[in-house]
């Protein structure tokens, strides 16, 4: 890691940020403010140029990883079998890489947290422990276990057990309006916007080209279309929200998920070669599907005005795990990051063997090892420090800028 004289932290968010859309990164930077954990969350590369290569953390076992695993990177989910499960939400940043990145991602993230949470800095050693601990167990045990109602607890058992009771049309409502029994996206001005008539039919046309290829391609007939602001790493690229037709107006209508993507961040400083990907949106839904034992529903790679973008069923954004001072115990945490550690363990278990990563067995001797434990504690600890730094240069570096 360069010494902090010579990092230009702003900089270097601004030239990663610099084919991204103006207004929109501008409501990026506005939520990484909030937070030295919302910073870190939008700094996914920063992370990984930091890392460095002769570290520990190289020398493990590889698996398709997250690679921007943190602590609100999960959620409940539908999958394909219109199961619920709780997972990990996001992999447009995987890659085939050493486990420990993903495990070191989210440690830092647990650093960073619990100053957020007004916790105090021995919670978060405990936390890190706590999710090491039942990581290496679970690896160690070579125990893929899928976190469904039946065997969650905590936050996570109610986030289940809410999604499992919500109807559609109470989703549907939510986000859209009815006019003559037919269902439109209700624009906003801040989570969705107007889009052009332009840009409306060719996004509309892609879909039905696609949905050409499909079993029922009816389903995907596009009723409207908004472009969508969520996330904070994402912020700046194109992402929008389809409504369709479903399985029938206007209480059965879907929403989708349109989001562009584009290389992983990762993709400078893995050290592993990597599978050649038809393009990036592949790349993200494959990893998805070669971690997760039933991946969300719907999920496709649908090229779009010279790029490529995945397609999804949109999830709940109650049903993503968003932590707020007062709003969560200590001791919901530590059953919360205990399932997450599970979760992170039966994904990596899951590829195994798959695609260039390493075989099962030598995944179940590492998690039964002690030596490289006691190191990725003190990296992710003392990185914590630099993030907040970092922090504090970015927010410096930005306190005349109108970021609004």
């Amino acid at each position: 890691m360069k010494n902090q004289q010579e990092r230009d932290v702003w900089g270097l968010i601004q030239a990663f940020d610099l084919q991204r859309d103006r207004d929109i990164v501008s409501q990026k930077y506005l939520k990484m403010r909030k937070s030295t954990f919302a910073f870190f969350r939008g700094t996914c590369h920063l992370f990984y140029r930091d890392l460095p290569p002769d570290s520990i953390l190289n020398i493990a076992p590889t698996v398709w990883i997250c690679g921007d695993l943190h602590l609100e990177n999960f959620g409940a989910y539908k999958g394909d079998n219109r199961q619920i499960y709780f997972g990990i939400d996001d992999f447009d940043e995987g890659v085939l890489a050493p486990c420990t990145w993903d495990i070191a991602r989210l440690l830092t993230s647990i650093f960073l947290a619990v100053d957020s949470l007004d916790f105090e800095q021995a919670d978060g050693d405990n936390l890190a422990r706590l999710f090491l601990h039942a990581y290496t167990t679970a690896i160690g045990a070579g125990e893929i276990k899928d976190i469904v109602k039946n065997n969650a607890k905590g936050i996570v058992a109610n986030l289940l057990e809410d999604l499992d009771r919500r109807k559609r049309s109470e989703f549907l409502d939510e986000r859209t309006e009815l006019i003559d029994e037919r269902r439109q996206l209700k624009i906003d001005g801040k989570k969705i916007l107007t889009i052009s008539k332009e840009r409306y039919q060719s996004i509309a046309q892609s879909i039905e080209r696609w949905a050409a290829s499909q079993v029922n391609p009816g389903f995907f007939e596009v009723l409207d279309i908004g472009f969508r602001v969520a996330g904070t790493g994402s912020l700046g690229l194109g992402r929008y929200l389809i409504l369709v037709t479903g399985k029938g107006s206007p209480n059965n209508n879907y929403l989708l998920d349109f989001k562009q993507q584009l290389g992983s961040s990762l993709q400078p400083y893995v050290p592993i070669e990597q599978p050649t990907w038809k393009n990036p949106a592949t790349r993200v839904i494959e990893i998805q599907q070669l971690v997760q034992s039933s991946p969300p529903a719907l999920l496709a790679a649908v090229e779009f005005n010279g790029g490529s973008y995945s397609l999804r069923e949109l999830q709940p954004t109650q049903d993503k795990i968003t932590l707020k001072a007062g709003k969560i115990t200590l001791a919901q945490l530590e059953k919360l990051i205990d399932t997450m550690a599970q979760v992170t363990a039966a994904g990596h278990l899951n590829s195994s063997g798959k695609l260039g990563a390493t075989i099962e067995r030598d995944l179940i001797a590492f998690g039964n090892r002690l030596d490289w434990q006691r190191e990725v504690l003190i990296y992710t600890s003392k990185y914590a420090q630099q993030v907040q730094r970092d922090y504090r240069d970015f927010c410096q570096a930005t306190q005349d800028l109108p970021l609004s």
